[in-house]
């Protein structure tokens, strides 16, 4: 099978994954995949921001150990990127890292729906308690259609996150889903399929069917993540990914090069 690029793995600089950049690529190569990428999520300007990211004096280190694995596995085509976290007024901060390195990729991710919560940090999980899963959607997606429009990323990691433990509104969210996809479509930024979803308690693909089906009417392309963590999960459930690109109507992927994007068949 040729299988899509698997564009989103992690290095032990975030604190809380496994295994080095050339593991995932020795598993990679076992797999049969001919592509991968490495976002491992991004400083933030201060380093004390929270616990779950790399040091800003640890980026070239980053760096390093993705051009050590490319050296050490040259039939495999290892892409170079970033996890960046969104948050408003830290766009100049962005720009500063991305001008630090030749990168492939940013993914632009939204954890945070305020400074001070993560909404998939289980350590976080009593916040939950007293907030209406709606309103947590609304800021939610309004960050997300920001980043989308900011022009900072190429690619938009797992678009409904907040459903990570469970928390999904009852109300109708398309139009804040479509607010998302529409500015999306405008920056010609992709939407990532992660898989990791499915190893967590909504045991779901990020996003979810209705979602990747107004993207594909609104004509938003796609990529491929494992969202790895360990390189045991290194293009984990990409074929119920795959599957359900194909279901939805997607019959191309993307892939990146220095910033540059061309499709290729799915």
């Amino acid at each position: 099978m040729h299988w899509p690029a698997d564009y989103h793995m992690h290095t032990p600089l975030c604190r809380h994954a496994v295994g080095e950049p050339v593991e995932y690529a020795a598993q990679a190569v076992k797999l049969g995949l001919t592509e991968i990428g490495f976002t491992d999520h991004s400083p933030m300007r201060r380093d004390d921001f929270d616990n779950w990211r790399m040091r800003s004096d640890q980026l070239d280190e980053y760096v390093a150990k993705v051009r050590r694995a490319q050296k050490e596995f040259p039939a495999l085509t290892i892409k170079l990127g970033l996890e960046v976290d969104y948050l408003p007024g830290h766009e100049p901060w962005i720009r500063e890292l991305a001008a630090r390195h030749p990168w492939d990729y940013f993914i632009g991710s939204v954890h945070y729906i305020s400074d001070s919560w993560d909404v998939d940090n289980p350590e976080k999980l009593s916040h939950w308690k007293d907030r209406d899963p709606f309103e947590v959607w609304s800021v939610y997606f309004e960050r997300l259609a920001m980043a989308a429009s900011s022009r900072l990323f190429e690619i938009i990691g797992h678009a409904d996150l907040p459903k990570k433990f469970g928390f999904i509104p009852q109300r109708d969210c398309t139009s804040m889903f479509q607010q998302f996809l529409d500015a999306a479509k405008a920056s010609d930024v992709a939407l990532e399929l992660n898989t990791a979803g499915l190893r967590k308690d909504c045991k779901e693909i990020y996003p979810s069917p209705a979602i990747l089906q107004l993207a594909h009417r609104t004509g938003v392309p796609i990529t491929f993540g494992s969202d790895a963590h360990a390189p045991g999960e290194v293009g984990m459930d990409l074929l119920r990914a795959i599957e359900l690109a194909r279901r939805t109507g997607y019959s191309q992927t993307c892939r990146f090069t220095q910033r540059q994007r061309r499709l290729v068949t799915l």
